[in-house]
């Protein structure tokens, strides 16, 4: 990660779009036309949403919340939305639940056409009544595009994502903001994953785990998934 000052960001997590597009498979450059807003022949197009962080000095970095939703926004965009359908979709969203970044949440449902909202409301009786509202009403094919991307986030019971396994489960390694500010960590014992994964190239699998306390599959699970960071940062 590029040196920035990092006192606040504990909880919330760092990242340049570099990074983030790492992660997230996106490029940096759509990152940051996503964020920072940007014009076409003269026409100004707004950010989608503003970033968590803003430390003042004209360069774009994410939190947490805005890696959850660049995935949900891309999803959509490489599904045929239009990136101006996002920015309704997303002021729409905020103002129902509550959420500057709403797309993070799990609130979005799917019947396999259309994207739903998925509410909670409190009557004048204080009786809870589910609703779902119709975010989008063109005929996308949209199933299996939530689905998958809800599964590799854990929520808190509120709805808003608290860690994400980039990797899926299987890899044990994870993404969570209140700990290495959401650098990829090796779940069982919190260390970087490029931490373990330079150790074990250079120490071997077997010194490496030593040196760290950890188990040689934690070595071996942090090369594999530096390793596809890369591929992907070379893509």
């Amino acid at each position: 990660m590029e040196s920035f000052q990092m006192d606040g960001l504990i909880g919330i997590g760092a990242y340049t779009p570099a990074e983030a597009g790492r992660l997230l498979r996106v490029h940096p450059s759509k990152i940051s036309r996503w964020l920072r807003g940007h014009s076409i022949q003269g026409k100004l197009y707004e950010p989608l949403w503003m970033p968590e962080i803003n430390l003042d000095d004209e360069r774009v970095y994410l939190g947490f919340r805005d890696l959850m939703e660049i995935r949900v926004a891309d999803a959509f965009i490489r599904a045929g939305v239009s990136a101006i359908r996002i920015r309704a979709t997303i002021m729409a969203a905020r103002e129902i639940i509550g959420q500057d970044h709403p797309l993070s949440t799990d609130k979005f449902r799917t019947d396999g056409r259309e994207i739903f909202l998925h509410t909670v409301e409190t009557d004048e009786y204080g009786q809870e009544r589910e609703r779902l509202l119709n975010l989008f009403r063109q005929q996308y094919e949209f199933k299996g595009i939530i689905d998958p991307i809800l599964k590799t986030v854990d929520f808190s019971a509120d709805g808003n994502p608290l860690v994400w396994w980039p990797g899926g489960r299987k890899l044990n390694v994870v993404v969570d903001p209140a700990r290495s500010f959401g650098q990829p960590i090796d779940a069982r014992s919190s260390v970087p994953t490029a931490v373990l994964a330079a150790a074990g190239m250079q120490e071997g699998i077997t010194g490496a785990a030593l040196a760290f306390a950890v188990t040689e599959a934690s070595i071996r699970r942090s090369i594999d998934f530096e390793s596809l960071m890369k591929h992907r940062a070379a893509a």
